[in-house]
């Protein structure tokens, strides 16, 4: 069987005895006796023949390759159009997603802005002789502050990726 399959491949490859002697490093008369089934291939000299026949060493061994069939090609791609149709509904969930957070950003920080209009910062006419009333002014007049530096910021980047995040048409 090994014998009929390397002198078969190897005339498909269209190589002569010589030739594969030579890419193999040995005398034509031993390719000749594998070819002749006096002798066979050690397993190194079968994993070197396998490579420069570019063929498994199992198909030299006698082992028939089953061919994919149409069915088998038609499964695989069927699969492959679940997995994708799969991470595009992901990618579009988490886009929309991120789109309603970005909005929702926008949203609090109009609403933030809009109570520190209303009500004018009130805090600043407290009587801060108070310890407890001290300290709360303070977080509040560095809430306001921060808000105040940052949050336009915040607003600007959160409406460019409002615009970025947007279903396409």
């Amino acid at each position: 069987m090994l014998n009929e399959n390397i002198k078969s491949i190897r005339k498909s490859k269209g190589l002569s005895q010589e030739e594969l002697a030579i890419k193999l490093n040995v005398v034509r008369q031993t390719i000749s006796k594998w070819e002749k089934g006096l002798s066979v291939p050690d397993s190194d000299m079968l994993i070197s023949i396998s490579e420069v026949l570019a063929t498994p060493v199992s198909t030299l061994l006698g082992e028939t390759v089953r061919e994919p069939e149409a069915d088998d090609l038609k499964a695989i791609s069927e699969k492959l159009e679940m997995i994708n149709l799969q991470l595009a509904r992901r990618k579009a969930m988490r886009r929309k997603a991120v789109h309603w957070l970005l909005i929702s950003v926008c949203a609090v920080i109009a609403a933030i802005f809009a109570v520190l209009i209303e009500f004018n910062s009130p805090y600043l006419g407290w009587d801060y002789c108070d310890p407890e009333t001290a300290v709360v002014g303070v977080v509040f007049h560095a809430f306001e502050w921060l808000f105040v530096r940052l949050a336009p910021m915040t607003l600007v980047g959160a409406v460019v990726g409002i615009f970025l995040t947007r279903k396409k048409v």
